[in-house]
């Protein structure tokens, strides 16, 4: 005679992990579809800075004492005063989303890339927020203001001998996530006291490195 009980717990087990199953089976599916979803939301807002080209406009780049640099498409502009350096660059958003430009560390040399990305201790503060729209172009700018500094001294020598420079700049999206480091190179023009401008390499912070 069939033992009813027993059929009835079994049925009643494999009912459960049938049911478990297909609860398991839909939250990695809802995972995937939520990590999808937020990969897409990351793309959109994701900023990348190159150099811009050389047919871009000019732009009037005025620091906080009110000295203007006028700085080419393509290329950067430096300029020595007796108190201060002022550099700037000119640069394009080739990323979705607005770049955030968050800080920046100059270099009175040509640095080559690197495997890792530079330490962030170095890097100088912006005193002002610098925003630069999705396929827009706009500049990085820095200045030195202590000419009993190191740094000074080594900046006036590179401007003035016309040494290929170089600086990083830290930036993000506007939420403040996906911050990436981009190298660039000051190059001197050949024809006259300008400068070119070029991108060494990109590093992500806050996720996986691209290469």
């Amino acid at each position: 005679m069939a033992d009813w009980v027993t059929i009835s717990s079994l049925a009643t087990a494999g009912g459960t992990l049938v049911l478990a199953g297909a609860t398991f089976a839909s939250v990695r599916s809802a995972n995937r579809a939520a990590r999808v979803a937020e990969r897409s939301l990351l793309a959109g807002l994701q900023p990348l800075l190159t150099t811009s080209h050389l047919e871009d406009p000019a732009q009037k780049v005025q620091f906080v004492d009110g000295r203007t640099l006028v700085t080419p498409g393509g290329g950067g502009a430096a300029e020595i005063a007796d108190d201060a350096i002022y550099l700037s660059l000119s640069v394009r958003n080739a990323g979705s989303g607005i770049a955030v430009l968050h800080g920046w560390r100059y270099y009175p040399v040509r640095m080559r890339a690197l495997n890792e990305a530079p330490a962030l201790e170095a890097f100088h503060q912006f005193t002002r927020d610098i925003y630069i729209a999705s396929g827009d172009v706009g500049f990085w700018q820095g200045s030195f203001r202590d000419p009993a500094a190191p740094e000074f001294a080594a900046a006036r020598q590179a401007i003035e001998t016309r040494e290929p420079m170089s600086v990083d700049v830290l930036y993000g999206d506007f939420e403040g996530g996906q911050r990436v480091i981009t190298r660039f190179a000051f190059w001197p023009r050949e024809t006259d006291n300008g400068w070119l401008g070029g991108t060494v390499r990109h590093w992500n912070l806050d996720r996986g490195d691209p290469r």
